[in-house]
C-alpha cells in the first residue's frame, strides 16, 4: 500500500520540530559532564573519596558512552529513534537528580551511569537523525547541534561554582541537579515529532558494524577520536581543579574553564565547513596541534599569569572534534555506512579516551601533583598528530571492507545501522 506525502507545509513543520528536538538534545549532551570539574573538590569532600576515586568519576562518563553508544543502532531499529532519544533524556534526568543526592560514592557512579544514557545514545544517533530528516542539510543541522552542545558545556562550566557557593553547605548537589530541567524539556519535542514528513520508501541495506574491525582506516579514526576525547575531558575533568591547587578560587578556575568552552562554540561552526575542503585538512591539523602544545605548555610554566590566555588556546584546540565529526561523514560513500562508521569509531574512541581521566586522578594522588597529567596530554598530542595525519588522506571504509552492506533481504541484523531512509521533502 502507498500513502499520499505529507503536504509541504505539514513536512516543513515537522522538519521544524525535528531541528527544535536536535538542538535541545544537543544542549543536554554535555551538561552533565562539565558541571563536575568545578565543585570536584566539593564532590570529593562531601563523599569522603580519594583523588584516584575522583578521577573514576571524570572518566565514568567515557565509559558510558563507549558502553552504551552501541546500544543506540539496535534500538533504532526496533523503536523510532526520537523515542529512543527522548526514553534516554528521561533516564538522563533521574540520574542527574539520583547522582545529585547520593550518599555514597557508589550510588554517585550508578547515579552518573544513568546520567550518561541521554549522552551516550545522543552521541551514535543524533548523526543518523539528521541524515534521516535532513539529507541535504547535514552540515547545517550538525554544526547547529555541535553549537548548542558547546553552549550547554559553557553554560555548565562557568554556573556550577557559583550555583554551589549562593546554595552553601552542600550546594554541590545542587549545582550537579539543576540540569535534570533541561533534559526534561528536550524530552518534549520529540513526543511531538511525525513519524515522517514524507518519506522515499524502498529496501535499505543494513551494515554490519562488527566488520569494521577490519578497516584500518576505522581503527585510524577511533584512536583519533579517542585521543581528542581524552584531551577534552581531561581539560573538562582537571584543569579547574589544578588551577585550584595553584591558588585560583574555585569560582574563577570554573569560568575559565568556561572560557575553554566558549571558544569551542564558533569552531563547532566553522571547523566542519574547512574541513570538506580537502587541501585545508592537514593545515587545520597542525594549526590546532600548535593550539594544544602552547595551551598545555603555558598552564605547565605559568598557571597563574595569562591564565585566559591557556584556556582559550585549549579550545582552540578542541577544533579537532568538529574536525573528526565531518571526516566521519567524508570517510564513508553512503548514509548508511556513515553512521555505522559513527557508532563504532565513537564506542572504540570512548573507550580509548577513558583511560586519561583515570589516570590524572591516579598519579595525582601517587605524586600529590600534576607531572602525570602532563606528560599524558603531550604524549596525546603527538598520538594525535599522527592518527590525524593519516585520516585526513582521502578514502572511504566502503572500500577498506568488501561486503560491508548486506542486502535487505538478507533477514535481520542486530548490528546494523541506518535502518531507515531519508526525509525528503516534497517542494512541488
Amino acid at each position: 500500500m502507498t500513502t499520499a506525502p505529507a503536504p509541504a507545509g505539514s513536512a516543513r513543520r515537522g522538519l521544524a520540530l525535528v531541528a527544535v528536538a536536535v538542538v535541545l538534545t544537543g544542549f543536554n549532551l554535555r551538561t552533565a559532564v562539565n558541571g563536575v570539574g568545578p565543585v570536584l573538590q566539593e564532590i570529593e569532600q562531601g563523599l569522603g573519596i580519594s583523588s584516584g576515586a575522583a578521577g573514576l568519576i571524570t572518566t565514568m562518563p567515557l565509559l558510558c558512552f563507549a558502553a552504551i553508544g552501541f546500544a543506540g543502532p539496535p534500538l533504532a531499529a526496533r523503536f523510532r529513534d526520537g523515542h529512543v532519544l527522548a526514553a534516554a533524556l528521561v533516564v538522563m534526568a533521574l540520574g542527574v537528580v539520583g547522582r545529585a543526592a547520593a550518599p555514597s560514592f557508589w550510588l554517585f557512579l550508578l547515579g552518573t551511569v544513568a546520567t550518561m544514557v541521554g549522552g551516550a545514545l545522543g552521541n551514535v544517533l543524533l548523526p543518523g537523525i539528521v541524515k534521516h530528516w535532513f539529507p541535504h542539510r547535514t552540515g547545517l543541522l550538525v554544526g547547529a547541534y555541535s553549537t548548542a552542545m558547546a553552549i550547554g558545556g559553557a553554560v555548565a562550566s562557568v554556573s556550577t561554582a557559583p550555583i554551589a557557593a549562593a546554595v552553601g553547605a552542600e550546594g554541590w548537589r545542587w549545582a550537579l541537579g539543576v540540569w535534570a530541567v533541561f533534559a526534561v524539556l528536550a524530552v518534549l519535542p520529540w513526543l511531538a515529532v511525525p513519524k515522517r514528513s514524507g518519506g522515499s520508501g524502498g529496501p535499505v541495506r543494513a551494515v554490519r558494524l562488527r566488520l569494521l574491525v577490519r578497516s584500518s582506516l576505522a581503527w585510524q579514526l577511533a584512536v583519533f577520536f579517542g585521543l581528542q576525547a581524552m584531551q577534552a575531558y581531561v581539560i573538562v575533568g582537571w584543569t579547574a581543579q589544578y588551577l585550584r591547587d595553584e591558588g585560583m578560587s574555585a569560582a574563577a578556575a570554573g569560568a575559565l574553564v568556561g572560557v575553554n568552552a566558549l571558544i569551542v562554540i564558533p569552531l563547532n561552526a566553522v571547523v566542519p565547513v574547512g574541513t570538506v575542503r580537502q587541501a585545508w585538512q592537514r593545515p587545520m591539523l597542525v594549526a590546532f596541534m600548535a593550539c594544544y602544545l602552547a595551551g598545555w605548555t603555558g598552564l605547565l610554566l605559568a598557571p597563574l599569569t595569562l591564565t585566559w590566555l591557556w584556556m582559550s588556546l585549549l579550545g582552540c584546540g578542541m577544533g579537532t572534534f568538529a574536525m573528526v565529526l565531518a571526516l566521519l561523514g567524508m570517510r564513508a560513500r553512503t548514509p548508511q555506512t556513515v553512521n555505522a562508521l559513527s557508532t563504532v569509531v565513537q564506542g572504540w574512541g570512548y573507550a580509548i579516551s577513558a583511560a586519561g581521566p583515570v589516570l590524572v586522578g591516579l598519579l595525582r594522588g601517587w605524586t600529590g601533583g600534576y607531572t602525570g597529567m602532563f606528560v599524558l596530554v603531550y604524549a596525546g598530542v603527538a598520538g594525535l598528530f599522527i592518527t590525524g595525519w593519516l585520516v585526513c588522506a582521502p578514502r572511504q571504509v566502503d572500500d577498506e571492507v568488501p561486503g560491508l552492506t548486506a542486502p535487505a533481504d538478507d533477514g535481520p541484523v542486530v548490528e546494523a545501522a541506518g535502518a531507515e531512509p531519508p526525509v525528503v521533502l516534497d517542494r512541488s
